[in-house]
């Protein structure tokens, strides 16, 4: 760094705020400046593009990052050719590492044609030391690595790089605290998700996310009512309250509230029509919480309730807490007192260890749980985790013939239960628009989809649709005019 860039980031640093999110609020006002000087030497606006891989809280991170861009000035694209590419990375199966690594690879080659295009790696894969180390040997050209505890010092970590020329690594072991009320930019205007805590305890044996997003730490009440009463004056008609264990919400918290108090909270914010989560585990799922989603007409009658094997032998494998017969137990409790509820799970096959008598039991659990869907995944060895280093890992032949087996009985089961539904009229979000074919995409509160002809202006609405024709795990429906 040049003596002038020495002098004139010291006294940038002198000045900036110690408070978050005060700081960081300072920092976007810097590199606005330098932005649109920038800008103003290239004759055009100066462009972004996030890529998000991965689950719905990097889905909620990328809102905040992007909101963080634009207010400094970057302008959207959808080309990896925009003048600042950011990969907010996944990290829980070993393929997204490679995947990320060969749009790196691609992105090189981009900036050989401009050479002042920024090149930004956040996330879970960002987390580990031997995914960073590798970034800095073999892809010199990445402008900044962070990981998934410090997404909201973007703007800072930006001006270090227009200051520094080089590569500003800054990932950290562990959050020194929950940062928010930065800039946002949700991707609907009537649906949006809600961060309630962040990291996990559980340490499922298979499971690489306690390693890269951390311990529990639960946000307070007060500030998630605070952002869904915000989103609702904003015409948000949905909220999604995200954690990787929904029902350990609150428990490190001095406030004392439990995740169905919370859920109740935000039903009354005047606005809100709807609330999801995502997601419970069966092992610490309370009837308290039960009793919530059947009493409380503002949540949405869906519980997504991770199974991940039917073999309870399997399951303490996984160490996942529960057994066989308990998860089924609490199915059959969550559809007794929740009527019309719908429930969805996840499934890995071919865990280490995996017999075809495991993986029967699988299927008997799929049979008789009844699931509305189910998320199905082939195990994937995760470096870092036990069960990567466990014996008997199950041959891709063997995982692959049972996966299919898996999907054929979950496609009927599904079906079934979707068939229930035929004829019925039902309330509907309408939240995607296909201009080609005039065609409405919405969701019900049990989180069925519906295809329907309708109008763009009905977009973020909740309308009354016939379900008309069912196609197994969506339905053809019929809009309901009001007379």
């Amino acid at each position: 760094m040049d003596q002038s860039k020495e002098i004139y980031a010291a006294r940038v640093r002198s000045l900036a705020p110690a408070e978050e999110p005060e700081r960081q609020y300072y920092f976007i006002d810097v590199m606005r400046s330098i932005l649109a000087e920038k800008a103003a030497q290239a004759g055009r606006s100066l462009t972004m593009n996030v890529v998000t891989f991965g689950c719905q809280m990097n889905a909620k991170d990328s809102e905040t990052l992007t909101g963080i861009l634009s207010a400094i000035g970057y302008e959207d694209s959808d080309s990896e050719d925009a003048d600042l590419v950011l990969y907010n990375t996944c990290t829980v199966r070993e393929n997204a590492n490679s995947r990320v690594y060969g749009r790196i690879g691609y992105l090189g080659n981009r900036k050989k044609k401009n050479p002042d295009k920024r090149i930004i790696l956040c996330g879970c894969m960002m987390q580990e030391p031997q995914a960073v180390e590798k970034i800095r040997k073999s892809y010199r050209f990445v402008d900044v690595i962070f990981g998934t505890h410090n997404i909201y010092k973007l703007a800072e970590l930006l001006f270090e790089r227009e200051v520094q020329g080089s590569l500003v690594v800054d990932v950290w072991d562990q959050a020194s605290g929950i940062v928010e009320d930065l800039p946002r930019r949700n991707k609907y205007g009537f649906k949006a998700g809600i961060n309630i805590m962040y990291g996990c305890n559980n340490f499922c044996s298979y499971c690489i996310v306690p390693y890269v997003r951390g311990r529990e730490r639960s946000r307070s009440a007060e500030d998630i009512v605070a952002e869904a009463r915000h989103l609702a004056e904003n015409g948000v008609r949905e909220v999604m309250l995200l954690g990787q264990n929904v029902n350990s919400y609150g428990k490190n918290t001095p406030e004392g509230i439990s995740f169905a108090q919370l859920l109740h909270r935000v039903s009354e914010v005047e606005g809100i029509r709807r609330i999801r989560f995502m997601t419970p585990h069966p092992k610490d799922l309370s009837d308290e919480l039960i009793a919530e989603i059947a009493s409380n007409d503002k949540v949405c009658k869906h519980v997504h309730l991770p199974l991940q094997s039917g073999s309870s032998r399997i399951l303490k494998a996984m160490n996942r807490h529960y057994t066989k017969e308990q998860y089924l137990a609490l199915v059959d409790r969550i559809k007794e007192r929740i009527p019309g509820v719908a429930v969805t799970t996840d499934i890995i096959v071919g865990f280490p260890g995996e017999t075809e008598e495991d993986f029967e039991e699988t299927v008997d659990v799929v049979r008789k749980a009844g699931f509305m869907a189910a998320y199905t995944f082939l195990y994937s060895k995760r470096t870092g985790t036990p069960a990567a280093t466990m014996e008997n890992q199950v041959p891709d032949d063997i995982a692959g013939e049972r996966f299919k087996r898996l999907l054929t009985a979950v496609g009927e089961v599904s079906a079934k239960q979707a068939e229930a539904y035929a004829g019925a009229t039902e309330d509907v979000l309408c939240e995607e628009y296909k201009a080609e074919e005039e065609l409405m995409t919405g969701r019900l509160d049990n989180n069925l989809l519906v295809h329907f002809p309708a109008e763009k202006s009905l977009l973020g609405e909740i309308v009354k649709v016939e379900l008309t024709t069912c196609k197994g795990f969506y339905y053809l429906g019929k809009l309901c005019r009001s007379k």
